[in-house]
């Protein structure tokens, strides 16, 4: 018997696959593909998806491997046995801040495909530039600095474009690109994010920017919802700025995050059998989409303990400082996506972890790390509430948030008296007092830097102290139960820590539900309000620690003011 039912698209170029994953109208997963760059492109010297120039500490990647990826993942599909005539709607999720350059030779042949012949092909030439700045880039700290002045400072720029700037955000790198390269800039017609990007390539036209990655730009003034004037004449050289509105397609960001963009391009019609009213919907960005992996309260966290630590929560509040990230929400208006982003994560847990005597669990890498985690008092603390707290910092990498060096500090602070001593062999015994406290100080950095968005529960918890609703925890350490009962017992929860498993493929689900609730959405029916009535929680969801603890919360409230004290020091101390 033949299934006619609808299926919905949802893909995700990151930085070392191109991912698809199709879902129905009841969001059950169908079909999951992907495309590894390193294993499955063809004629690219890269490494973990990227070149590298490391004279200018440029890391990029050639565009044309992506188009190779498109095609790999439909043909990946098809062997798999989808049938594209069923696909209603798409939409996508890319690497944020990354930039393509168009030439208009590539506008028009992506107006123009011919069915016989593949993408890469076709659109070899269309680019200005061959490459796209990936989001390890760090070529651009002189354009860095002129953003950050051009408003007065970098807290002025953040208050409007809800960041400071950063390496990575694509105003930067476009002025570099216009400085290092006038004739590639010149002869570039359109300039598309990486998500923007995906949605061109399935449009059959250079599509527009998403209301929520178009934040990442230091060019977008959130408030205003408009380009802010005095940036863009800061990247175009000129307050003459209409040619870069017209490379940036500067009239065409919708406010709605399901726009109905076009139908999808004949040439994916022909070739591989789509439905010609398939819908395409705005593709947002890698953080954006992977809160519309489950339908997320406002009063919701979720932490990705990778290489990297991220904390991603929807919010009505917008208050920005040079320290995080506020963007729109990718679907609804009034909110706003809050974002954390540490280098120092997975990396740093495990050089403590490596520290320690190895583990007689050959299956368990992590076992002496857990049990001198377990065994060790909450902030190496006595029962009295008065004594010493050890707390540290741990930055094998130069950190962001602070804006420090690599290395490790540790102190001794004192609640009663808010005073500071270093650590010596006779206060802190390494490294086993390291496992603990390396924790709890990724945590407690959270915790500090989230906790004005967060107010008290209401209803039967309205006594409880302002913290989130639930957290909930992905990546490989999600699944490390000591790591979960720490996160629980610093960041709060008032209905406990879950760990949500949808496996690698959390921004590319998150564009399939956007995809679903483009097209199917009843008239001011909110993403929350679809998803959340479809969403099958036991699927994907697993409650794995407590939340909430009353007496344990408020120790490491206390311990909040004791590490913005030490990262105050700390900077003071790099500023000599």
């Amino acid at each position: 018997m033949t299934d006619n039912s609808a299926l919905y698209l949802g893909f995700d170029l990151s930085t070392q696959q191109f991912k698809g994953i199709a879902v129905t109208s009841s969001l059950k997963v169908e079909h999951e593909v992907k495309f590894d760059f390193d294993a499955d492109s063809k004629g690219f010297k890269i490494n973990k998806g990227v070149l590298t120039n490391e004279a200018e500490n440029e890391v990029f990647s050639p565009v044309t491997m992506w188009l190779q990826a498109i095609d790999g993942v439909l043909r990946s599909f098809q062997d798999a046995g989808m049938d594209f005539d069923r696909v209603r709607g798409i939409s996508g999720a890319g690497m944020q801040h990354g930039s393509v350059y168009w030439n208009s030779k590539g506008e028009q042949a992506l107006e123009s495909l011919d069915v016989s012949r593949s993408l890469e092909d076709q659109l070899a030439d269309a680019f200005a530039h061959p490459y796209s700045p990936n989001w390890q880039d760090a070529s651009t700290q002189e354009q860095c600095d002129v953003f950050d002045a051009q408003l007065g400072d970098a807290t002025q720029l953040a208050l409007l474009t809800g960041s400071k700037a950063h390496h990575r955000f694509t105003g930067p790198q476009i002025l570099r690109f216009r400085t290092k390269y006038p004739t590639k800039y010149l002869e570039t017609s359109r300039i598309s994010l990486v998500s923007s990007f995906v949605a061109s390539i399935f449009l059959g036209k250079v599509a527009s920017f998403d209301i929520s990655d178009v934040c990442g730009m230091n060019l977008w003034d959130i408030k205003a919802g408009a380009w802010n004037e005095g940036l863009l004449s800061l990247v175009a050289g000129s307050n003459d700025t209409s040619d870069l509105k017209q490379k940036l397609g500067a009239a065409e960001v919708p406010e709605d995050g399901g726009a109905f963009l076009g139908n999808i391009s004949p040439y994916f019609v022909q070739r591989y059998g789509f439905h010609p009213a398939c819908a395409i919907a705005p593709s947002t960005g890698d953080n954006p989409s992977t809160i519309l992996a489950l339908p997320l309260r406002p009063s919701d966290v979720i932490v990705s303990l990778g290489t990297s630590t991220t904390l991603l929560m929807s919010t009505p509040y917008f208050k920005p400082n040079r320290f995080v990230h506020f963007m729109n929400h990718p679907t609804t208006p009034g909110l706003h996506m809050f974002m954390l982003c540490y280098k120092n994560g997975g990396l740093a847990r495990e050089q403590v972890r490596d520290s320690l005597p190895p583990s007689s669990d050959a299956a368990n890498p992590w076992q002496q790390f857990d049990r001198a985690a377990s065994e060790a008092s909450t902030l190496g603390q006595s029962s009295d509430l008065s004594s010493p707290i050890k707390i540290g910092l741990f930055f094998p990498r130069p950190e962001i948030v602070p804006n420090v060096r690599a290395g490790i500090w540790r102190f001794i602070y004192k609640p009663s008296t808010s005073s500071l001593m270093e650590a010596d062999e006779t206060t802190w015994k390494q490294p086993k007092d390291d496992a603990r406290a390396i924790v709890e100080s990724q945590f407690l950095s959270l915790r500090l830097r989230s906790g004005d968005l967060l107010e008290s529960p209401t209803g039967p918890n309205a006594h409880l102290p302002p913290q989130p609703r639930r957290i909930y925890l992905v990546g490989g350490a999600s699944r490390n139960a000591t790591i979960a009962k720490i996160a629980g017992q610093v960041l709060g929860g008032w209905e406990g820590v879950y760990r949500l498993d949808v496996g690698e493929n959390a921004c590319a689900l998150g564009a399939a539900y956007k995809a679903v609730w483009s097209v199917e959405r009843k008239e001011k029916q909110s993403f929350e309000e679809l998803v959340g009535g479809r969403w099958k929680e036991d699927e994907f969801v697993k409650k794995i620690a407590d939340g909430y603890q009353e007496g344990i919360f408020e120790k490491y409230g206390r311990a909040v003011d004791g590490l913005d004290l030490i990262e105050r020091q700390v900077l003071k101390g790099e500023k000599k």
